[in-house]
């Protein structure tokens, strides 16, 4: 079985966080911090960005493997992650401010409800009511 939303969320995933790392390492460039994050604020906030993307996605990647594997899956799914990408990547751009933004409260509050729908969506279909 070819797992196609979750392999085309799984590249995205990977181009996510490639994206992550090279705002990072733009910061490191342009201010010389080879190590740490050199109390640099932005910086700091871009490693936490890419931080919380890597703690949570991989909990998102395996919820939607699960649910294709059991024949559950469809274009709401696709649909479902890719909201969930595009919520991280608001949530990254919005971390780039000091002070709380829309940006990063809608990224983070729509990534929560994407994960947590799926995880409702995996119990329903483990007790069979899905």
């Amino acid at each position: 079985m070819i797992l196609q939303t979750t392999l085309s969320l799984s590249a995205a995933a990977v181009a996510i966080n490639l994206w992550l790392g090279t705002r990072i390492a733009a910061v490191r460039n342009k201010d010389k911090i080879w190590h740490g994050d050199g109390d640099n604020p932005l910086l700091m906030r871009r490693m936490r960005a890419q931080a919380n993307f890597i703690e949570n996605t991989p909990f998102l990647l395996i919820l939607a493997a699960a649910i294709e594997l059991s024949g559950a899956g469809g274009t709401w799914l696709w649909v479902a992650g890719g909201a969930y990408m595009l919520a991280r990547i608001a949530h990254a751009l919005g971390m780039d401010a000091a002070t709380p933004n829309p940006a990063r409260g809608l990224g983070f509050g729509a990534g929560l409800l994407v994960s947590l729908g799926l995880a409702a969506v995996a119990v329903l279909v483990a007790v069979g009511r899905f």
